[in-house]
Order: structure tokens, then C-alpha cells, then sequence
């Protein structure tokens, strides 16, 4: 996901640049959608890792 959220970045960087500023504001905004989504299932993930390993052990 996070590479998702690069190719994005890229895309409204190149897309802002050559003046189309509509498309890349809305790629720049659906790549930070899914930098924060990636974030988010990132740190449930390391918390149920650490609640299961607790319980495991």
C-alpha cells in the first residue's frame, strides 16, 4: 500500500509540475489516503502482535 501511496505522490508531483493542478491535488490527496490507511493497519498489526505474543508466552 505504501507503494501505492508513492506512485501517487509521483504522479500529482509530475501532474502539479506540468500545470494540471486539479489532477494532481486529487492524487496527492489519494496518496496521503493511503499513506495514513497503510499507517493505521501498520500500527493495529504491531499492537495484535504484541497482545498475541503476550497471551502466547
Amino acid at each position: 500500500m505504501i507503494k501505492w501511496a508513492i506512485i501517487f505522490a509521483i504522479l500529482g508531483l509530475i501532474a502539479g509540475a506540468l500545470g494540471f493542478g486539479g489532477l494532481g491535488g486529487a492524487f496527492i490527496g489519494i496518496a496521503k489516503f493511503l499513506f495514513f490507511a497503510a499507517l493505521a493497519i501498520a500500527v493495529v498489526l504491531f499492537l495484535l502482535g504484541v497482545t498475541i505474543f503476550r497471551k502466547i508466552t
